[in-house]
């Protein structure tokens, strides 16, 4: 009876797990169908949305299309009139200078006319004048009346020549008044910034600088000299640096310094050139403290060694003086001017003979074909034809 109750059990729980199991599956083909049917139903939806959201964007770009094309034409047309406008006005502007052109040509024509009827008025009233003075002076032969006049016309003349010589005069008084001007300005400027240095006068017709400055330290000491030369003119002399060197070594001073209104070609601001220091009268200030601070340091370092007073020193001191180096440099630039003078006569000299050998080349070849003609026509007769005493040029056989 168990065993039969058992199998009664076994059988029943199969059928109930087979009606369960088909239940299941039925359920669950329903909610995959329905799922289905649910997944059918969003991708339909969303490809409406989708459809509406790209006929949506569609719709607003082809307004926003039509907004940029409408904008631009505007823009277009708004450039357009701008053009016109300007170019209306630019040829309405070109109609008026075109209108003035022609008015001014008409009035310079008016104008000449006008100037040549006065002309022609002058000449016919200076004719009729000169004709009237011949008449008169035929008329008159009055010899004392023509030696009043030509007494007359030489004082002109002679007051002419005065004036002209005048002004002449005038004008190079100016100039000079300008240099002395600019001479004193320099003087005091130097007194001024530099009251412990003695600042000299050169006197008029005095030959040398312009102006001298001894240079002192704060212990009235002397370091050394400074000349300056003023020029005022639109040109730069070619004979300044030379002569102010030649005045720095006359008067042993150390340092030479040109204020001048105008530079070397060569320059554009202060500077030294052939070892003279030139600037405007506007950089003189700085270049001079530069040029004194020098000296006063050169002076200290020189006064250390003044207690060696031997041979060795002394000489030391003449070698690295500014004296000795300024001699030095008259040697050197004589010495150079020489041997470029010697390169430039050799360098002539050189080329000619170069061109004197070519020419004897010429000569020799030449000499040489007459040998070989001749040496075919006369066989083994001998015929002098020396020209130097090689073997080869001494005889034909």
């Amino acid at each position: 009876m168990a065993e039969e109750y058992k199998q009664k059990l076994r059988s029943d729980m199969q059928a109930f797990k087979q009606q369960k199991e088909s239940e299941f599956k039925r359920k669950e083909e329903e909610f995959a169908a329905r799922q289905q049917q649910q997944q059918q139903a969003f991708d339909q939806r969303l490809v409406d949305e989708k459809k509406q959201l790209q006929q949506a964007l569609e719709e607003n770009l082809r307004k926003t299309i039509s907004a940029d094309f409408e904008n631009r034409v505007q823009l277009l047309n708004n450039s357009v009139k701008e053009s016109e406008e300007k170019l209306k006005a630019s040829r309405q502007k070109e109609l008026e200078f075109m209108q003035r052109e022609a008015s001014l040509k008409q009035k310079e024509e008016e104008m000449a006319l006008e100037v040549e009827r006065k002309l022609l008025a002058q000449r016919q009233d200076i004719t009729e004048q000169i004709r009237k003075q011949e008449a008169d002076k035929n008329a008159l032969k009055d010899n004392a009346h023509q030696l009043r006049v030509k007494e007359l016309e030489m004082q002109l003349e002679q007051q002419k020549k005065l004036a002209d010589e005048m002004k002449r005069k005038a004008e190079q008084g100016s100039m000079q008044l300008q240099g002395e001007a600019q001479e004193l300005v320099l003087e005091e400027l130097l007194r001024t910034h530099f009251p412990f240095d003695l600042i000299g006068e050169v006197g008029k017709g005095v030959r040398g600088a312009d102006c001298t400055q001894t240079v002192r330290n704060q212990f009235g000491q002397e370091c050394g000299t400074i000349i300056y030369e003023s020029k005022r003119t639109n040109a730069f002399g070619g004979d300044w640096i030379e002569k102010l060197k030649k005045d720095m070594r006359s008067t042993g001073a150390h340092i030479a310094v040109i204020v001048t209104q105008c530079y070397p070609k060569d320059m554009d601001c202060f500077g030294e050139k052939e070892g003279v220091w030139i600037c405007s009268f506007d950089e003189v200030k700085p270049v001079a403290y530069i040029l004194r601070d020098f000296l006063v340091k050169m002076a200290a370092e020189a006064r250390k060694h003044d207690n060696k007073g031997d041979k060795m020193h002394l000489l030391y001191d003449f070698l690295t003086s500014s004296e000795f180096s300024e001699q030095w440099k008259a040697i050197r630039e004589g010495f150079m001017s020489m041997r470029m003078s010697i390169l430039k006569e050799r360098e002539a000299m050189e080329k000619l003979w170069k061109s004197r050998e070519k020419q004897l080349e010429k000569v020799l070849l030449s000499a040489a074909h007459i040998k070989g003609s001749i040496e075919g026509i006369a066989g083994n007769d001998s015929i002098q034809l020396s020209l130097t005493d090689d073997d080869d040029m001494m005889l034909i056989d």
